[in-house]
């Protein structure tokens, strides 16, 4: 299992006073992706319009450029405020194949002090039901401790 107090405690020193949401996002994209060898594709797509997210910082081969609200895993967590934990992205309907090698997800939203959904942090799999529970709570610890939001407000789906 990851370790996730080092985690957190890595990317805690690294974005200290850093307010630009971007260098935010690239830091977690990066600390994250290489915290683990489950995580295939690691990273961000902000809200940019209604109902829309864009590619934003990430590590790991190419993703979206853009999706919908209303499309894939992705979608569905900026849609509901929910995190998206799937085991089997085949079995999701709707699933958007960015890459065929993905087998499993984990997306949350990402909140803004506010409480307004400002992105996703989406996390891929070449490895079959590669996520727990665990993973979604302290990924969404560590969201919230950097973007200034409480934790997981809705139950994980």
């Amino acid at each position: 299992m990851l370790d996730y107090t080092t985690l957190a405690q890595t990317i805690a020193s690294l974005t200290e006073g850093e307010d630009d949401t971007v260098a935010l996002m690239a830091t977690i994209a990066c600390e994250v992706h290489h915290s683990d060898t489950r995580f295939d594709w690691t990273g961000f797509y902000r809200v940019t319009g209604p109902e829309m997210l864009k590619i934003g910082p990430y590590q790991g081969g190419h993703g979206c450029l853009q999706i919908p609200f209303s499309r894939g895993v992705c979608g569905a967590a900026a849609r509901t405020g929910q995190v998206q934990l799937v085991a089997d992205v085949e079995a999701f309907e709707g699933h958007i194949a960015c890459a065929s090698s993905t087998r499993s997800e984990l997306v949350l939203p990402v909140f803004d002090k506010d409480g307004h959904v400002i992105a996703v942090f989406d996390i891929d799999s070449d490895q079959p039901d590669a996520f727990r529970d665990e993973d979604a709570i302290q990924m969404a610890k560590i969201l919230a401790s950097v973007f200034g939001a409480a934790p997981l407000r809705e139950k994980i789906l």
